[in-house]
C-alpha cells in the first residue's frame, strides 16, 4: 500500500500521525547544524521557558503535554542536564505516537 490520498481502505488506522499532519520526520540540515552546537548554560533562557511550561500547564492532557515539551527544551540550558534537540525530537514523536494509539497498552 502507497498510502496515497486515495487509499481509504483500512489503512488509515496506522497512520503516522506526524504524516497525516504534514511534519517532515527528516531534521532538516540546517536544525541538524544547531542540534550539532552546544547550548551554553543559560540561567535566565531556561528560567523563562520553566516559566511558560508553569503557565500553559492546565488540566487537558495537550497542556500537559506541552509543558512537559517545553520543560525539557529548557532542559538544554541546564549544564547538569544531558540532552539533546534529537532526543527531545525523538522523545515527542513517541508520545504523539502514544497518545495516537490510545495509551500504552500493557
Amino acid at each position: 500500500m502507497s498510502g496515497e490520498s486515495g487509499d481509504d481502505e483500512g489503512g488509515d488506522e496506522h497512520a503516522d500521525p506526524l504524516d497525516a499532519a504534514g511534519v517532515d520526520p527528516v531534521v532538516p540540515e540546517s536544525a541538524a547544524d544547531a542540534a550539532a552546537g552546544e547550548f551554553p548554560e543559560d540561567d535566565e533562557v531556561r528560567a523563562f521557558l520553566r516559566e511558560i511550561a508553569a503557565d500553559v500547564r492546565g488540566d487537558s492532557s495537550e497542556s500537559k503535554q506541552l509543558s512537559a515539551v517545553l520543560y525539557r527544551v529548557s532542559d538544554l540550558y541546564d549544564p547538569d542536564e544531558q540532552t539533546s534537540p534529537e532526543e527531545i525530537y525523538l522523545n515527542v514523536r513517541h508520545i504523539m505516537r502514544i497518545k495516537e494509539q490510545g495509551g500504552i497498552e500493557r
